[in-house]
């Protein structure tokens, strides 16, 4: 063990293009620019299963789905019995601390940490309060997180409601900043922050949402295929689920979201800036990751679990110590990697074996996949996905639809060629590729070597009465909560 730090950054809901330094020029990343300038960004960066829950069980245990046992977001469901990123490096010698979003359960589960600081958006239903509503309740704001009355998984908006010292963002960069500060000056640490935004509610700082105000913000990508009525069973439900906003709201929802962005990366110069000061940083490995992203109204779609680039698509940068050379300064990797691949990775750069159990691969050698596979949901609203980073099949058992898209050509996912003749072949090899991961339930959706689905069921009108899980005033405590219940497209809100 030597004295390398390791600083791993997660955000929550953040689609893999929206960085400026990737291209897009409607949002300002000047941190993240800066940490792509300094590291290796990964273009080809997937959620295996782009689900909160599932998502950030692959991110801790170096798996996928099948093997941690969760692809629809089962929120009570404990953490597999297999090793953690966290208890690796404890193992290993190191302090190792969480602060921000874990997203397991029961939610104060450790999972290897030596100690967690836990902002779990108003979750206390399950498990009590966490560090953040105890945090608001010490400033005399018992219970008050959600009060500006935007819902937790909608694209409503309005500023933020409290002093701007109070907002989750700025709670967890000070928690941060401050673990740091109180380390063992004797062992090295293993740092996990978790920011809970830009997942909704969309309530950023006045601040930041005057800095948009003004700017234009690109439109929604749009597709012949998006335009026709007739979508895939699982499209279908997750567009009925959400409001169809028109192009204003939806500009200044968008400007909303990108508002939270910009407030997370100024702040992430705080720890940065904490490193640096505690002459930290020059030995320190950092990461940069999202659970998943966000299709942010792209094919008139919100949200996650979609196949789609804006929904599996994450932004992944790694920056290794500047006397180091596995991750190249302003280096852009094609290779498809995915959140299974953290945990060997860093492992890896620390020299602590990287246990059997893991899926994934270290991205700091020369392993490449040839094809990656995703997934999300069963049932009727079961996707399934298999990319080898030039052309990507999605499969919606219900009703046996398939689209093919060529990310080389048609990033945006704009034009379907799973009709086009003259990519038949494609379309053969990456269904074989795609029967060959299936399991579970999915087995009987395959006949002879073929998919072939099951019938899509008539779309009942959904009841979101409770407004995708709308919290309300959580002081005095939240009365204990069914954990097994789920807020998705077609469930009963609760």
């Amino acid at each position: 063990m030597d004295d390398t730090n390791f600083l791993l950054i997660c955000v929550d809901q953040w689609p893999g293009h929206l960085i400026e330094a990737a291209g897009r020029s409607d949002i300002e990343t000047p941190t993240l620019n800066r940490l792509c300038a300094s590291g290796t960004r990964f273009s080809r960066a997937y959620s295996e299963t782009p689900i909160c829950g599932p998502a950030r069980r692959g991110l801790m245990t170096g798996t996928n789905a099948r093997a941690h046992g969760d692809r629809r977001f089962r929120p009570d469901l404990r953490m597999p019995d297999m090793p953690t990123l966290a208890g690796c490096f404890r193992a290993a010698g190191y302090q190792t601390n969480a602060i921000g979003k874990l997203h397991v359960f029961p939610p104060r589960d450790r999972i290897g940490f030596d100690d967690v600081k836990l902002a779990e958006e108003g979750r206390s239903g399950l498990d009590g309060f966490d560090d953040y509503d105890e945090y608001l309740g010490e400033q005399g704001h018992a219970g008050e997180q959600f009060m500006h009355g935007m819902s937790n998984n909608e694209y409503s908006w309005r500023p933020w409601h409290l002093d701007e010292r109070h907002h989750v963002t700025n709670w967890t960069t000070r928690e941060a900043c401050k673990t740091i500060k109180r380390r063992d000056p004797t062992r090295p640490a293993f740092w996990h922050v978790s920011y809970t935004h830009p997942h909704p509610p969309l309530a950023p700082l006045a601040e930041y949402l005057d800095r948009y105000r003004m700017r234009d913000v690109l439109p929604p990508v749009e597709s012949d295929w998006s335009a026709d009525a007739d979508l895939p069973y699982a499209l279908a439900n997750m567009r009925a689920y959400w409001d169809r906003l028109t192009p204003e709201r939806l500009t200044e929802a968008r400007r909303a979201y990108y508002a939270l962005c910009t407030h997370i990366d100024h702040q992430i110069r705080l720890i940065l800036g904490t490193l640096r000061e505690e002459n930290l940083l020059e030995n320190t490995v950092i990461g940069f990751i999202a659970d998943h992203g966000d299709m942010l109204g792209d094919h008139g779609l919100y949200a996650k679990r979609a196949m789609l680039e804006g929904s599996v698509g994450i932004p992944m940068i790694l920056l290794d110590r500047p006397d180091g050379d596995r991750f190249a300064a302003g280096a852009v990797d094609t290779r498809l990697a995915g959140l299974q691949d953290i945990m060997p990775t860093l492992l890896d750069m620390a020299g602590i074996e990287i246990p059997e159990s893991c899926c994934g691969e270290s991205l700091a050698g020369p392993a490449q996949r040839d094809y990656l596979y995703c997934e999300a949901m069963e049932g009727a609203g079961a996707m399934r996905m298999v990319t080898d980073a030039t052309h990507k099949l999605i499969w919606y058992p219900a009703g046996n639809r398939v689209q093919l898209f060529d990310l080389a050509n048609d990033p945006n996912e704009t034009r379907d060629l799973s009709a086009d003749p003259a990519s038949a072949e494609i379309r053969a090899a990456l269904e074989r590729r795609l029967i060959g991961e299936l399991y579970g339930e999915d087995l009987s959706w395959v006949s002879n070597g073929q998919l072939v689905g099951c019938p899509a069921p008539e779309r009942a009108a959904m009841d979101n009465r409770g407004l995708t899980g709308q919290r309300g005033l959580q002081f005095p405590p939240v009365k204990p909560l069914d954990p097994s219940v789920v807020i998705e497209p077609g469930a009963k809100a609760g």
